[in-house]
């Protein structure tokens, strides 16, 4: 263990994705395959956090129902030390999709009212300023309402803690938009860098320049297979992904990178080490079914981090 308390809020769900057999037949029942696993930006990046090691804890809306227990049995196994706020009355949230044979989304639906209630009071109840001000890094998704996270950053900033954000989607990253300036690091896709920005179409090196100048002064932006782009303060590095013969599921590719990386930063490591460890955490993702890898640790890291090309410093 290193010693460091990470402090997670956000989506704590369940995700459900069913892939379709064959072609995919509009208007009609399709032959196929259903999967169902705890998810949620936030709670997979604490699941990674804590196989690396760290002492994580998740804060997150559940409802009263079997699948909020199914979120906590995850966590246990995991290593994560759960502290929900549970709404007996309410479900837990869901996100369900439709893939087509080939992995392309048909249509998803997310059932997240129950985020809604996590107003930033709650950040005022006892246990939840303790775990605040215990922590290291406090991190956050953007599945919690715009006011809620505003006001965890701000306090997390407030009381010198590192602080991070998941945009989780285009409409949700805007949510960050009145704390930018309080953000460590801001981990995002270039569609959610183009939502959160308003710029359609720019060269991947002009994203940490336009990222500062909306207020980010660090962030990651990931291409999908191009390089990645980090940037903290006056530095920016690239990473190349690694080729890979097969693909998994990407699923939670995006939070193991996020892990990755603030784990390497939490142990001191510079901005290009950073990003070469989240590069790894998510080729280990991508190789596994779920979303969270049961192989992701300190040590697959190190095995991983081999076949990740070494950075490339801009600046």
């Amino acid at each position: 263990m290193t010693g460091r308390l990470v402090s997670i809020f956000g989506g704590a769900h369940i995700d459900r994705r069913a892939r379709i057999a064959g072609t995919t037949a509009p208007g009609a029942s399709n032959p196929g395959t259903w999967f169902e696993e705890a998810g949620g930006g936030g709670f997979n990046a604490a699941r990674n956090l804590a196989r690396l090691g760290l002492d994580v804890r998740m804060i997150s809306p559940r409802g009263g129902d079997a699948a909020g227990e199914t979120v906590a049995l995850a966590a246990e196994q995991a290593g994560v030390i759960d502290r929900p706020f549970i709404f007996l009355d309410r479900k837990t949230p869901s996100y369900t999709a439709i893939l087509e044979n080939d992995g392309n989304l048909v249509i998803a639906l997310a059932d997240m009212e129950l985020y809604r209630l996590f107003s930033p009071r709650r950040l005022q109840q006892r246990a939840t300023r303790e775990i605040l001000s215990e922590s290291d890094l406090v991190a956050t998704d953007a599945n919690l309402p715009a006011e809620t996270i505003t006001a965890l950053i701000r306090r997390a900033k407030s009381e010198s803690k590192i602080t991070a954000g998941i945009a989780i989607s285009p409409a949700k990253v805007v949510r960050f938009d009145a704390c930018l300036a309080d953000i460590g690091f801001l981990f995002m896709n270039e569609a959610e860098a183009r939502a959160l920005t308003g710029k359609d179409t720019v060269d991947a090196v002009q994203w940490p320049a336009i990222l500062r100048t909306a207020g980010l002064d660090g962030g990651v932006v990931t291409r999908g297979g191009k390089p990645a782009i980090a940037f903290k303060d006056d530095r920016i590095v690239t990473v190349s992904p690694p080729a890979l013969e097969q693909l998994g599921d990407v699923t939670g590719a995006g939070d193991a990178l996020a892990a990755g990386f603030l784990c390497a930063f939490l142990d001191g490591q510079p901005l290009e080490t950073c990003l070469r460890t989240g590069v790894a955490a998510a080729v280990i993702t991508v190789g596994s079914p779920l979303a969270v890898s049961e192989k992701m640790s300190r040590e697959a890291i190190t095995e991983v981090i081999d076949l990740v090309p070494q950075a490339e410093i801009l600046s």
